[in-house]
């Protein structure tokens, strides 16, 4: 039997993350991009990174001095096609959306812009970033550094971030090619779901310090803050499956997210001082953007693109399936079905909202749950 939810309306979520945002110290303009961030990963039907972490990531981080909401990104460092950014442990959606504005603007004067980012913070859903460069015609990619939970191959200490890495691409479709995949089996994101609706893991997402899977997800949560359990890499464990390969992955992100800028790496990600009081993440991403246009006739390029993913959708399916997909094909799909419908948020999220809303004093807000 399925946990019953709420329909709630994008727009009324938004209009209430803005407003929470501005009443913790966001500028207008901050509270607006935290929002927006957070709010797209829905749109999109990646419910793992929008409003289920608008309380517990954002807000409480911010409550308990983690995050300084008025904090002014700074360059650096600066060159024609290079940048670094200090965030001076501000939001990391506003960090990273100036930070990429920035690699695009380099990019357009000279084919390539890459921006290092150090002293950040969690910055939702990669792919908002690389889809900024692929709707004006760019190529994106963007990575980021994160707390400690993914285990190396061989090992049983979660030392490496779940560390995403995505990809942006402009094609002649409806929508681009994005492809924003964590380099672990799972992400911290989905964990949390499972705890909250009761729901199991999965064999070969996490080990206790054994290399025994872990099933529940709550205890799961529990001792990957203990440092007692590890998510998996992506391929699993071992090299037989190709664990190895996400775990070489997952520390490419971890170098160029962290030893271009000169920021923290992992253990020093943890979070937490050592008389386990909650401290600055520090984290780290890099952006890149890359003009077509340098390469080739723009035009072209796009329906180049197009022409392969079509090819690859169009290819023999296996027995049983019906489609093939490409990426960013599915959160396009999400958003044609979710936008009359908005948001489906359980019993425990519609709590966490209820507690922010009175916390803040937020009154001129109802919601559907409300009644």
């Amino acid at each position: 039997m399925s946990e019953p939810v709420t329909l709630v309306p994008f727009d009324l979520l938004e209009r209430f993350m803005t407003d929470a945002f501005r009443r913790l110290g966001l500028s207008d303009a901050d509270a607006a991009v935290s929002a927006d961030v957070l709010i797209t990963a829905d749109k999109q039907g990646i419910d793992t990174h929008g409003v289920s972490r608008f309380k517990s990531i954002y807000v409480d981080r911010i409550v308990s001095g983690q995050v300084d909401p008025r904090a002014v990104p700074e360059f650096v460092r600066r060159g024609p096609s290079t940048a670094v950014i200090d965030g001076h442990n501000g939001m990391g959606q506003v960090i990273s959306k100036k930070a990429m504005s920035a690699a695009m603007e380099m990019a357009r004067d000279t084919g390539v812009g890459m921006v290092a980012v150090k002293n950040s913070n969690h910055y939702g859903i990669a792919g908002y970033y690389v889809s900024m460069a692929a709707s004006e015609g760019l190529i994106g990619i963007t990575g980021t550094n994160a707390r400690p939970s993914v285990a190396p191959t061989f090992g049983s200490e979660p030392m490496l971030g779940t560390n995403p890495l995505a990809f942006g691409i402009p094609t002649d479709e409806d929508f681009p090619f994005v492809l924003d995949c964590a380099t672990s089996a799972s992400q911290r994101g989905k964990i949390e779901v499972a705890a909250r609706t009761g729901r199991p893991v999965p064999d070969g997402w996490a080990v206790d310090s054994r290399g025994n899977d872990v099933h529940d997800a709550a205890a799961l949560l529990k001792g990957l803050n203990a440092g007692t359990a590890s998510l998996l890499p992506l391929g699993g464990q071992g090299e037989t499956t190709g664990g190895h390969k996400g775990y070489g992955y997952a520390t490419v992100v971890e170098i160029l997210s962290s030893a271009l800028a000169g920021g923290a790496f992992l253990s020093g990600l943890a979070g937490s001082s050592e008389d386990g009081k909650p401290s600055p993440l520090g984290l780290g991403h890099f952006f890149i953007a890359i003009d077509v246009a340098a390469f080739r006739d723009p035009a072209s390029f796009r329906r180049h693109a197009g022409d392969i993913l079509r090819e690859l959708r169009a290819s023999a399916r296996a027995p049983g399936r019906d489609r093939i997909f490409t990426a960013g094909e599915k959160e396009y799909i999400a958003w044609l079905e979710r936008k009359e419908r908005g948001v489906s948020m359980d019993a425990p999220l519609c709590g966490e909202f209820r507690k922010v809303r009175d916390e803040l004093k937020l009154t001129g807000f109802r919601f559907p749950f409300d009644t």
